[in-house]
């Protein structure tokens, strides 16, 4: 019996949940090595994806690195005026900072710093990103430029002079969003059924040698956000591994679920909410729960 049949009373109950939180969903949640057996909601739909495309430069970086083709202790300097505009990191630094690409990788992925993605990019190369997801299988995912052409094309539709300007004009409740803010066509994009794909490859050691899915495991650890699919399973005895992204009403989390008895799962959840606000606890926190409700129901099939 497909995994839609037998988890149709499931995914009902998940999209009541969306709706009680006042948002759009979709959402792959699959047990790690029985990728069959998963519960989705429109897993294959590709939306923009904000700073979940961090997750692919890390991998098409490891993978770089493995070929001999980029040395991860490599130091650069960002200056405060070549900087990509982002509220935690280097991004809010006054002062010329110099630190190896690796550890740019670990600031982009745990802080999400997106003056580190955006120097991390630039030595990767966007057409080497798409590449490396071409190659794990990911048709729906393409980077665009990074966070450096969101922010322009953001700044373009929205018909505003500066970022700020931009970003308040899709906060407002009270103006009418220019369609184009929301069309994965022109800024970084995925779907939530390729990024399962990508961190299988990643917990598989498919994505890069051994030692290279050691480190972005670790890395997605260390990620300090808890408010989204973390918020579903508060408990020490779970580990939570995870990459958040945002962009406007948008609100995703992609991450790998480990159980106290070494069950694990991959869970990525989109969401759209119905309002721009950039607080909204409690669409953030339906990731976490719809995340735990789909592992529920997994956890429940290998019972019967």
């Amino acid at each position: 019996m497909s995994a839609t049949r037998r988890g149709s009373g499931v995914e009902r109950a998940i999209r009541g949940m969306f709706d009680d939180a006042g948002v759009r969903g979709w959402l792959h949640v699959a047990d790690l090595h029985h990728p069959s057996a998963q519960v989705t909601i429109d897993a294959e739909e590709q939306l923009p994806i904000g700073s979940i495309y961090k997750v692919p430069v890390m991998v098409a970086f490891c993978r770089l690195a493995d070929a001999g083709l980029i040395d991860p202790r490599r130091r650069l300097t960002l200056e405060p005026d070549e900087r990509v505009p982002g509220p935690t990191g280097i991004s809010v630094l006054h002062d010329a900072v110099t630190m190896s690409l690796r550890d740019m990788v670990v600031l982009m992925m745990t802080i999400s710093d997106n003056a580190s993605a955006d120097a991390v990019l630039r030595a990767v190369g966007p057409d080497v990103v798409d590449a490396a997801c071409r190659d794990l299988g990911m048709p729906d995912t393409h980077i665009r430029g990074g966070v450096v052409n969101t922010f322009s094309r953001l700044i373009a539709e929205t018909g505003t002079r500066s970022l700020d300007a931009a970003l308040a004009h899709v906060a407002d409740n009270d103006t009418v969003v220019p369609p184009g803010v929301y069309d994965p066509a022109f800024k970084a994009s995925s779907s939530p059924a390729d990024m399962a794909r990508l961190l299988r490859a990643i917990w598989t050691g498919q994505a890069a040698s051994d030692d290279r899915c050691a480190f972005m495991r670790k890395v997605m650890r260390q990620q300090p956000w808890t408010h989204r699919l973390g918020s579903g399973f508060p408990y020490d005895a779970v580990t939570v591994y995870g990459k958040t992204g945002t962009l406007g009403a948008l609100r995703h989390e992609a991450g790998v679920v480990e159980l106290a008895d070494g069950s694990t799962y991959t869970a990525v959840v989109f969401t759209h909410a119905a309002r721009s606000d950039h607080k909204l606890p409690r669409a953030d926190a339906v990731i976490g729960a719809a995340a735990r409700v789909a592992v529920e129901e997994l956890r429940g099939r290998q019972d019967t």
